[in-house]
């Protein structure tokens, strides 16, 4: 029997005027407004279903429905989707409810299924009955949403501990970790932390207006802060902050540091929490309870959710974990070195004068311009010292920075031994060897007009008469004296002449 056109309320008020008022056909039809056709189909259904009044009156209507047509009520109703499942899928990116009916109508091939409005309608009508926080649709991997939940936990040294909270959009997937406040640094901890709890990264980052974060707060284009930016350069992802006082942008996490602070810090109130450590500590179970929790009006948990849809969609962490680090302009002084914290840093010697960036982290210095690195060091907390990189220094302070007696003498005696002797006395009679500096590298310049075997001989000849002088060798050179024979193994006694006086004339 094809579907009736009445609904089943008519359809019985029909029954109860023909069959208990015993009206005619006739006038049952105009009494009610339909036709005598409808009214004898109806009958004669009641006929084949063996039916009187007797056996109807206390029938409901799906039961009268199930006693006059069996087929339509067994076979014939369509296959109710399953809404919680739908409700989830759609998280995951490029899901649409028109796939997704596409593919409730393959899975129930050969029965009756809804059509796209009516199961488009019935999905509005079963968002209705979840809570608000639940009816945005995120998608997977998409958002992290971060916030520091109101209250704190008193700890026993005095102090008291913020929760930072962190939550996935599509699966809530929860975070929190204790902090000892809301500075700059306790945001990159907690969001490191996060990451690696949920051991990867997702796209986007949502935090609020927060002084610590945002450098420039503003409704179109807030402007993020160096170290915040530093960090999601790490992770490759990105920081979107919420718009000022719109809770509604970051609606996930409000939910999330509500269930937090009811299924946590109510349970702590009264722990005893020495420190942080001690605080964290206790956290960490009671964080797993509740993302094992299972949902009220979805099936599964937080930690089943995100098993399925975002951690497969998460992109991965990168190989090393973020170093919190500030930033500060320096400018190059004339010496091309940076002073940070009282320590001097190179940089090239072509950017004197310039602005850098400086990246600050606990263990090394990193110098920016215009984005690039053009130095990095090893952080040194020595106030008035000085740390250089030979490759920053101009030829010319290389070159003298490479000057030391040893290098000279050692230059010197691959001319000849009397050379490397005669540097070697330039330098010691100085009180400080860099003053002969300038007499040793004028001697040894001296080799390249003169020769080296000239230059050899000179310095014998100086050596000889205990002349350690550059003048006294270059005069030696210049007037040839060098290239004398001199008499070998013969000592020299003064002539006999009339000016000689004896050993009397000096009584």
């Amino acid at each position: 029997m094809p579907p009736p056109l009445l609904s089943m309320r008519m359809i019985k008020s029909i029954l109860h005027h023909t069959l208990y008022l015993g009206h005619s056909q006739r006038h049952c039809a105009q009494a009610l407004g339909v036709s005598k056709g409808v009214v004898a189909k109806y009958l004669n259904a009641a006929a084949a279903a063996d039916l009187d009044w007797a056996s109807i009156e206390p029938l409901d209507e799906a039961g009268l429905e199930q006693r006059l047509f069996p087929i339509r009520a067994n076979g014939n109703i369509p296959v109710s989707p399953d809404y919680a499942s739908i409700h989830r899928q759609l998280s995951n990116k490029g899901v649409t409810l028109m796939l997704l009916w596409q593919e409730y109508q393959a899975d129930h091939l050969g029965r009756r299924t809804l059509q796209y409005s009516q199961f488009c309608e019935r999905y509005r009508q079963y968002t209705r009955t979840l809570k608000r926080s639940m009816r945005q649709v995120h998608r997977a991997g998409e958002k992290l949403f971060v916030d520091f939940a109101g209250p704190t936990l008193s700890l026993v040294n005095g102090t008291r501990a913020h929760l930072f909270v962190s939550s996935l959009g599509a699966s809530h997937y929860t975070y929190a970790q204790a902090m000892p406040g809301q500075k700059t640094v306790d945001w990159i901890t907690g969001m490191t932390g996060a990451l690696h709890f949920m051991g990867g990264v997702p796209e986007l980052i949502v935090p609020d207006n927060a002084r610590a974060v945002i450098a420039q707060p503003d409704r179109y284009e807030p402007r993020v802060n160096d170290t915040v930016l530093d960090f999601a350069r790490h992770y490759g992802c990105s920081i979107l902050p919420a718009r000022p006082y719109k809770p509604q942008d970051k609606a996930g996490v409000e939910s999330a540091v509500q269930v937090v602070e009811r299924w946590i810090m109510a349970r702590l109130r009264h722990t005893r929490l020495n420190d942080l450590g001690a605080a964290n500590q206790a956290i960490r179970p009671l964080l797993k309870q509740l993302n094992e929790r299972a949902f009220q009006k979805l099936p599964g948990s937080r930690a089943s959710m995100f098993a399925d849809i975002d951690a497969p969609a998460l992109r991965p962490l990168p190989a090393s974990r973020y170093e919190y680090a500030r930033f500060k302009t320096v400018r190059v002084h004339v010496d091309y070195h940076v002073e940070i914290d009282g320590h001097r840093y190179s940089v090239p010697h072509a950017l004197v004068g310039s602005a850098l960036d400086a990246r600050l982290s606990a263990h090394a210095v990193e110098l920016l311009h215009r984005g690039n690195r053009v130095a990095m060091h090893v952080r040194s907390d020595q106030r008035g010292g000085f740390t250089t990189v030979d490759a920053h220094m101009p030829a010319a302070h290389r070159a003298h920075r490479q000057w030391t007696p040893q290098r000279l003498i050692h230059w010197g005696s691959t001319i000849g031994v009397a050379t490397g002797a005669f540097i070697e006395q330039l330098l010691v009679r100085n009180k400080h060897p860099e003053h002969g500096y300038r007499s040793a590298l004028g001697l040894l310049s001296l080799a390249r007009r003169y020769g080296r075997d000239r230059l050899e001989r000179a310095c014998a000849i100086a050596l000889s008469l205990h002349a350690c002088h550059y003048r006294t060798v270059r005069d030696i050179l210049a007037n040839g004296r060098d290239q004398i024979e001199q008499p070998a193994g013969a000592d020299w006694y003064s002539p006999q002449h009339e000016h000689l006086r004896g050993a009397r004339s000096y009584h």
